[in-house]
């Protein structure tokens, strides 16, 4: 179980690093450009995107890892298995829109930079659309995750952390317009719309994973096995 936990911290910070400093979508590129310049941003970068990207395809699987995990400490909590299961597969589910598909726009764009500027702006918006507004695929996860640590009575999770769980339901919401905003709070790398919600996920993260540790270190050991 050690080993398993170990790989979460280890996975996010790979992950933080290929967004933020190789693929550079974190902070997303500005969505009122030029389609010219979109085309400069793929040229400029095609490096790290490469790197980055096809460093996300080699350890993406760990992000079923870290969900798995979490729903190992759901299935120990009195809410039973289902909630944990809606958890595991809402996270399933986004992690196409929301993170893979993001990486395979830009790797496409860049594996062929001489192709039809209008094609390579399509990649640039449909990418960076895909990655910031599918936020809400992730919200039956959340509200999944709040409803079973508030119906818990084993206490495998503190209360409080629900209500961070429930800012995240607040934050995909928020980044519903995203489809309609070139510029401002609710546009793709918005004040609203991304910083708020990658602020607040970054939280939560970090404390799901304190919080794992304790989960993992208070665990009895004579515990009934999980079925």
């Amino acid at each position: 179980m050690w080993i398993v936990y170990w790989i979460v911290p280890a996975f996010y910070t790979a992950f933080g690093i290929i967004f933020f400093a190789l693929a550079r979508v974190m902070p997303p590129p500005r969505p009122d450009v030029t389609t010219g310049q979109m085309v400069d941003f793929f040229h400029q970068h095609s490096v790290t995107i490469k790197i980055g990207f096809a460093l996300l395809v080699l350890i993406v699987g760990g992000a079923g890892v870290a969900n798995g995990i979490v729903l190992y400490h759901i299935k120990r909590m009195t809410v039973g298995s289902v909630l944990g299961y809606a958890y595991m597969g809402s996270l399933a589910v986004g992690a196409l829109p929301g993170c893979l598909l993001v990486a395979f726009c830009f790797l496409v764009a860049v594996y062929r930079p001489d192709r039809d500027p209008e094609l390579l702006a399509l990649l640039y918006d449909l990418g960076l659309l895909s990655y910031v507004g599918s936020l809400g695929c992730f919200t039956t996860a959340w509200i999944a995750f709040a409803i079973a640590i508030l119906y818990d009575k084993n206490q495998i999770f503190p209360r409080w952390f629900a209500y961070v769980t429930i800012w995240q339901i607040v934050t995909e919401i928020m980044a519903i317009p995203v489809f309609i905003s070139k510029a401002g709070p609710f546009a793709w790398n918005g004040s609203i719309a991304f910083w708020e919600g990658t602020v607040i996920f970054g939280i939560w993260i970090s404390s799901l994973i304190v919080l794992l540790k304790k989960a993992n270190e208070l665990q009895p050991p004579d515990e009934a096995p999980l079925p």
